[in-house]
């Protein structure tokens, strides 16, 4: 890519009005100056580049095609809008991206009228785009409902729940599936690729309906005739294209048409908005396109930290506890053949990439379909063998009905290894990984550990596959664990109390937050002598000894990387009132807000979770 390109049309797009009477050669101007763009951004910022590239001549089309924010245009997951928000207006904040106080990587309502809803989990644009053209027909608006949504997408329950009920509707609904998994199969040959560019042009949709008009106003046979024409139609179409999926649901099928010709992309809108019913666009595109490293390992640049435009790698690369939990896997698996492991889509990001080579007959991968995952181990387990499901926590959400009843209900062991836990910083609210414990909590038959070490990481999988029954998770943070730490060789199994057992000033946490406070009795000097950390591992159900070790004290402060209603700490203290307890107990956690994008250490400092602001926090509150 050469990154002399100046952007010439680009600055001069300002809304989407800007795309109407440009020429073809301006458009396809446009299209490269605005990947040059996205990858001289996200090489800074870090974000979502592969499959942002894959659809600039898609979004160039659709904001060509119809008026935003009039039409709304509802992006599933958000992360492949970037062209989008640089055609509506954010094209001079767009450095800003992912950072703290600057764009979020994921469309959003408070950022943009041209943002209908706040995207950040796959799978849900389907059902929103109809809602809007129900509500848009109720009033009897002419305005379209427009759903962008990746195969990938496809695989998720909520997608065939939504199509099996707008098919039946008569709604201003047209669904763009973006297909970047597969090309227009070779052996359809010429003849299907030129009658998909044929079905897609406008004038079909004027013939066709010129034609049925015609037909049925012959005496006696007209009705009929049409009829049979139809069906015949029909009959041939789905041969060639395959789409009597969509048709026997009750939509209207256009494609497979090229995703990056622009001109085939606008006859293909135009004629879906000659339907009056739903319809599905059907597009295949490339992810990466534009970018040689992208294209060829889309993957690694779905979702990348800033790398160097010149080689496409990443400008910094370190051990994580991703990658850790994937060693300690494949160690397990060696020695015990019952051990398997499940993703939703998301190998490379939990690190099951090696295990999904190793051990392949005991890897799946069941697409983006995180509550079919949970029940499928709960079998899995049933059958004999030792499941692990890797899961994002933000996605964990997702399976609250499956953890209760086909998880915790079922007495089944099923091991849940929840990465991203906490603050996940530049990826904003859709993703933090905060509300996992509050869901866990209340469950009966679990154990929930939240280790701090990778040794105490590799113990808590030990514990959950050969010592506790039923359900079990694993939670641990983005990132790794800090190298400059003189606890790294920690190696607890439920609970750890460093510092003077008899210190009357208490720090209790969990996870990474250990390090923090480990740090905050560093910037407390000789006071430090006063004060211990209770660290838990498993943080339910909660080891008594570490309350005991609580009750003694006169000030205790509980410190929790996730929301304050139905955490750990809101636990912690209620079992400190039972037991007596007449000291000063301080709890830290989120309120009852969603966490906007910003650095790690930023979150933890804005949060009162930094080793600063807990030194700070204990010298106020505590008698030291």
């Amino acid at each position: 890519m050469d990154n002399s390109i100046e952007t010439s049309i680009l600055k001069n797009i300002n809304t989407p009005s800007d795309l109407k009477n440009l020429s073809d050669a301006e458009l396809e101007l446009l299209c490269t100056e605005i990947r040059q763009t996205l990858v001289d951004t996200v090489a800074s910022t870090g974000g979502h580049l592969a499959s942002n590239l894959g659809t600039v001549e898609l979004t160039v089309a659709l904001h060509k095609m119809f008026n935003s924010p009039e039409d709304k245009i509802i992006w599933d997951v958000g992360h492949q809008a970037y062209a989008h928000k640089l055609l509506t207006g954010r094209r001079d904040a767009f450095s800003t991206l992912r950072t703290e106080g600057g764009i979020s990587g994921f469309v959003r309502p408070d950022e943009s009228e041209h943002d209908s809803f706040y995207e950040g989990h796959a799978g849900t644009s389907v059902s929103q785009a109809a809602g809007v053209a129900a509500a848009n027909a109720a009033k009897g608006s002419k305005n379209f409902a427009v759903a962008v949504v990746g195969d990938g997408s496809f695989g998720n329950g909520m997608v065939y729940e939504a199509l099996d009920h707008a098919g039946s509707t008569k709604t201003r609904l047209i669904i763009i599936l973006n297909d970047n998994e597969m090309s227009i199969s070779e052996n359809v040959g010429a003849m299907a690729r030129y009658l998909a560019a044929v079905r897609a042009k406008p004038e079909y949709y004027r013939f066709k309906a010129g034609t049925e008009k015609a037909l049925r106003k012959i005496p006696l046979i007209g009705k009929s005739l049409s009829n049979h024409l139809f069906k015949l139609k029909n009959t041939l179409k789905n041969i060639i294209y395959s789409s009597s999926f969509f048709e026997d649901l009750g939509f209207r099928y256009i494609g497979p048409v090229d995703g990056h010709d622009i001109n085939r992309l606008c006859d293909a809108m135009n004629s879906a908005k000659m339907i009056e019913r739903p319809v599905v666009i059907h597009i295949n595109t490339m992810k990466g396109r534009g970018y040689d490293y992208a294209e060829n390992a889309p993957e690694k640049f779905h979702g990348i930290s800033k790398f160097d435009i010149n080689t496409g790698e990443p400008i910094q690369s370190s051990g994580s506890y991703s990658s850790e939990f994937g060693k300690i896997l494949c160690d397990f698996a060696a020695k015990d053949k019952r051990i398997c492991a499940i993703t939703a889509a998301m190998a490379l990001g939990t690190g099951l990439e090696d295990f999904s080579k190793q051990y392949s007959d005991r890897f799946y991968d069941v697409g983006i379909a995180e509550e079919h995952a949970v029940t499928f181990g709960s079998g899995l387990s049933a059958g004999g063998m030792l499941p692990v499901f890797a899961v994002y926590s933000t996605f964990l959400q997702r399976c609250a009905d499956q953890l209760i009843h086909d998880g915790a209900l079922q007495r089944r062991k099923l091991i849940i290894a929840v990465d991203r836990a906490g603050f996940v910083g530049e990826d904003g609210e859709t993703h933090q990984g905060l509300f996992d414990v509050s869901v866990v909590q209340s469950l009966p038959n679990t154990t929930v550990y939240s280790p701090a070490t990778y040794c105490e990481l590799s113990k808590a999988f030990y514990n959950a596959f050969y010592k506790d029954k039923n359900l079990v998770i694993i939670r641990y943070p983005r990132g790794g664990m800090p190298a400059d730490t003189e606890y790294s060789d920690l190696c607890a199994s439920d609970y750890e109390i460093v510092g003077d057992e008899n210190a009357k000033v208490s720090i209790v946490t969990y996870g990474r937050l250990f390090f923090n406070a480990a740090n905050a009795l560093k910037l407390l000097g000789e006071d430090a002598a006063n004060v211990k950390i209770i660290k838990l591992n498993r943080i339910k159900p909660l080891p008594k000894e570490t309350v005991d070790a609580a009750l003694k004290c006169s000030n205790v402060f509980f410190f929790e990387e996730g929301m304050k209603g139905g955490g750990v700490g809101e636990k912690f203290g209620c079992e400190l009132l039972l037991g007596g307890f007449n000291g000063s107990y301080k709890l830290t956690a989120v309120e009852d807000e969603f966490v906007t994008h910003a650095s790690v250490n930023s979150l933890m400092d804005k949060y009162s979770m930094s080793a600063e602001k807990m030194a700070q926090l204990i010298k106020k509150e505590a008698a030291i």
